[in-house]
């Protein structure tokens, strides 16, 4: 009874530290080097796994210091500190910059490529306006 006791305890422990850990979704240039990393909360840390900012679940965009820096819109608009748009990120993945030109794309395996189509990099398991934000409008880098 009491060997089934300390299994059960080393069980419910183990399953609140898993629910208390944070896991993080990569993102990678185009030589496949780490750049940075989004965590499941939106905190968003650099190559040296400092956090550089932090994007919320209504789409606010903050930096290191919790200051707001802009804000992915639900309709994938991308605006500044300023509320100036900067950028747009369509359903399908397309990248298009102030002005409504093509600048990119977040394919939905996660390559991100630029306007000539080259892979810049890689952000598998991170929404597509959230890698734009980080590859294209350099929000948070």
């Amino acid at each position: 009874m009491r060997q089934k006791i300390l299994i059960l305890s080393a069980m419910v422990i183990m399953w609140l530290a898993g629910g208390c850990m944070v896991h993080a979704q990569d993102m990678r240039d185009g030589q496949n080097r780490q750049v940075g990393k989004v965590e499941s909360d939106g905190t968003v840390r650099n190559s040296s796994n400092s956090q550089i900012g932090r994007i919320e679940s209504d789409g606010t965009i903050r930096d290191a210091s919790n200051r707001y820096i802009g804000k992915i819109e639900s309709n994938g608009t991308v605006r500044d500190a300023s509320n100036r748009q900067i950028g747009r990120v369509e359903s399908d993945g397309t990248v298009r910059d102030a002005s409504n030109r093509y600048i990119g794309r977040v394919e939905s395996d996660g390559t991100i490529r630029d306007a000539s189509n080259r892979q810049i990099g890689r952000a598998q398991g991170i929404s597509k306006q959230k890698a734009a934000v980080f590859f294209f409008f350099g929000l948070l880098r």
